[in-house]
């Protein structure tokens, strides 16, 4: 896909994303969300990245969704149609095109990633700027970042499928009053609250995202990287840790006899270990656990 509303540098195994549409303070329209989705679909399998960082180009990361968007629903849906719950059944319905939150498409996708995401918040970050990150790892913010949940004051709901991340994140009792509220949040609030991992100078943002995404993913296993993330997120959504057994038990059973084979003896050897995984080759189980809803 030809972008246009981002730029993507690979800088040494790190993606760098940057919403770019500064002159409007990178305001999100649904070309940027088919964008984002195609993005975080090709970063799966690509191998020469092991870790992605989303910042904004200019002085915000994202002010929300374009509401000068022409057209009669500036969220891109149908206002034709009257949908159900049983309508939303099979997501992949292409009629549901224009009935589907976009935000959640985009969140959806990230948390399907199988490389490490990080949220660089440069400037403002409100609305759908705020919700596309609950899906990324870690929130580092700069000290210009400003974050806020402001549905109720466009007398619409918490979307992009952050009714699921925003709880999980901060704790239900801090996700209500954030989403109350409507506030927006400086940089320090954000630290406060738990969205934010930490606060940094404009001109040392981006070096400390690169620097968390080199701890976490230089010198690890793709496959067990990728693994790992899944397992956290989906497993501790599970309603019994049995559940989380099953799928343990299988990524173990794989790694043990893939990169960790390598991984121990390069520990009792005191060498650095030779990790030849590839996180776009995963165990044929993997698919059909990440596709189970």
């Amino acid at each position: 896909m030809e972008l246009t509303t981002l730029t993507q540098e690979n800088e040494d195994g790190i993606l760098i994303v940057r919403l770019n549409r500064p002159e409007n303070l990178n305001a999100f329209t649904v070309k940027m969300g088919q964008e984002l989705e195609a993005t975080f679909r090709a970063v799966n399998d690509d191998d020469s990245v092991r870790a992605v960082i989303v910042t904004g180009n200019g002085r915000a990361f994202c002010a929300g969704m374009d509401l000068a968007t022409e057209g009669e629903n500036v969220f891109g849906l149908d206002n034709s149609k009257r949908p159900g719950l049983a309508d939303l059944e099979d997501l992949d319905d292409p009629e549901l095109a224009r009935v589907r939150d976009t935000g959640g498409r985009v969140t959806l996708t990230i948390h399907d990633c199988r490389k490490p995401v990080i949220a660089a918040i440069n400037g403002a970050a409100v609305g759908i700027g705020a919700t596309m990150t609950l899906p990324m790892d870690a929130r580092l913010v700069s000290t210009k970042g400003r974050i806020g949940f402001v549905f109720g004051r466009l007398g619409i709901v918490p979307e992009a499928a952050s009714s699921w991340f925003l709880p999980r994140v901060v704790g239900l009792p801090k996700a209500l009053d954030l989403v109350y509220r409507a506030d927006i949040l400086d940089a320090q609030a954000a630290l406060d609250a738990g969205l934010a991992q930490s606060v940094h100078e404009p001109d040392d943002l981006l070096d400390a995202a690169r620097e968390l995404a080199d701890a976490w993913t230089k010198g690890r296993s793709p496959m067990a990287v990728a693994f790992a993330r899944q397992m956290l997120y989906r497993n501790s959504a599970q309603d019994h840790p049995v559940e989380a057994h099953r799928i343990d038990s299988l990524a173990m059973f794989y790694t043990s006899i893939g990169d960790g084979d390598d991984g121990v003896r390069a520990f009792l050897e005191k060498r650095p270990a030779d990790f030849r995984s590839k996180a776009s080759q995963m165990p044929e189980f993997y698919e059909e656990w990440t596709e189970r809803r």
